[in-house]
């Protein structure tokens, strides 16, 4: 059986899908889907982002630190 995810509210939607009686109710529900799943993406994004720039960050303060040693220093004149 596949892990549930977190997010991802079953019992709301299971709710939403036995209230969807009419093409208007189904289209609202495929609208709400489709804008969830959608949020949930850019949140992904903005997370491997964030962990991109952090990442980053560290190897440059990493870099720096490392060539302040003394036999490092001397490769950089």
């Amino acid at each position: 059986m596949r892990k549930q995810d977190a997010g991802f509210d079953y019992h709301r939607y299971r709710q939403l899908l036995a209230d969807a009686v009419d093409e208007n109710k189904r289209l609202a529900l495929i609208a709400l889907l489709i804008e969830e799943r959608a949020k949930d993406r850019l949140a992904a994004q903005r997370a491997s982002d964030r962990a991109s720039m952090t990442a980053s960050t560290i190897a440059k303060v990493l870099a720096t630190s490392a060539m302040g040693t003394p036999a490092l220093a001397a490769l950089r004149r």
